[in-house]
């Protein structure tokens, strides 16, 4: 696929978090953009990424937000995926002709179901994508231009969609500095279900658990690296980390089943104080990690030794 500049005249961003945000700003800076509307629902969110130009102009959800996808030429979804169906139903008559919509989505087979029941002839020019970058921040004062340099977007397009639609999309994020790649819708939610919604779950669960206990002040308040490290990611949007699991909610059962059954394997060597059976899973896990980190080391996304390193907002 090309990574020609491209131009978009008009964009426009629903959701204009970390993730919406952040595509806006990569286009301009890249002088690739025209005009980029933004909708959402929060009117302080929306006022604040207007000061910050991420935006050229806004209208709330509860406006006539579906008046400004008339005539755009990229409309990219970043909302919530449990607000898909209806984002798609609303904006789906006023779609012109050649409009492109994507979306930013961590579940792809919800979003492509959306589509189908509700884009009707525009279902070939709805491309699905995934962007694998990201932080524990949200809303627009999270956003910088900079987010998907040197990091992977999935794309997982339709048996129908358009090519030149996938060019497009693939295009655009390769503007914002990122390596596209393509999957099936299936594969993806399996796949992202263990990497990245299962240690959500497992963050969120851990910090709650913790949190509730009469101790919770101490506990916290001796906690260190290790425990930043791993609950890091339970400082995420609880409602976008609760409908990604929902959405996703057979594949992620079944990593959570088999989390279970290790944590059961893992526990049974400690109660018969089993050490070298301890050592061999902290040994195989080791050089997964390592090897892991090795390969995203030669990609040029190191993974720094004293944990993950968030990116700096510009």
């Amino acid at each position: 696929m090309s990574t020609a500049p491209h131009r978009i005249d008009k964009l426009v961003v629903i959701g204009v978090g970390l993730i919406g945000g952040s595509f806006a700003l990569a286009q301009k800076a890249a002088g690739c953009t025209g005009t980029v509307v933004g909708v959402g629902r929060g009117r302080m969110n929306l006022e604040e990424a207007l000061n910050l130009g991420i935006i050229d102009r806004f209208v709330p959800l509860d406006g006539d937000w579906a008046a400004e996808v008339t005539g755009a030429d990229f409309v990219l979804v970043a909302a919530p995926v449990a607000q898909y169906p209806a984002l798609l139903r609303t904006m789906a008559p006023h779609l012109g002709p050649h409009t492109i919509v994507t979306d930013a989505g961590s579940t792809k087979q919800d979003a492509i179901a959306a589509a189908r029941e509700t884009l009707g002839a525009a279902l070939p020019r709805f491309v699905p994508g995934h962007p694998i970058a990201g932080t524990e921040q949200s809303g627009a004062a999270a956003a910088f231009s900079t987010l998907y340099a040197d990091r992977s977007v999935v794309l997982t397009p339709l048996p129908e969609t358009d090519p030149l639609a996938i060019a497009t999309v693939a295009a655009a994020w390769q503007t914002c500095g990122a390596r596209v790649r393509t999957l099936d819708a299936l594969a993806h939610d399996r796949i992202f279900a263990a990497v990245s919604h299962l240690p959500h779950l497992l963050a969120f669960a851990l910090v709650d658990e913790l949190a509730a206990r009469p101790d919770a002040e101490d506990l916290f308040r001796f906690a260190a690296s290790g425990f930043r490290d791993f609950t890091r990611i339970a400082a995420s949007s609880p409602e976008m980390w609760r409908d990604i699991a929902l959405a996703n909610r057979a594949a992620l059962l079944a990593e959570i089943a088999a989390f279970r059954a290790q944590l059961d394997r893992v526990a049974a060597m400690v109660e018969t104080g089993d050490g070298a059976a301890l050592e061999a899973v902290f040994a195989h896990a080791r050089a997964a990690r390592r090897g892991w980190a090795s390969q995203r080391n030669a990609a040029g996304n190191p993974v720094p030794a004293d944990g993950p390193r968030e990116p700096q907002q510009d």
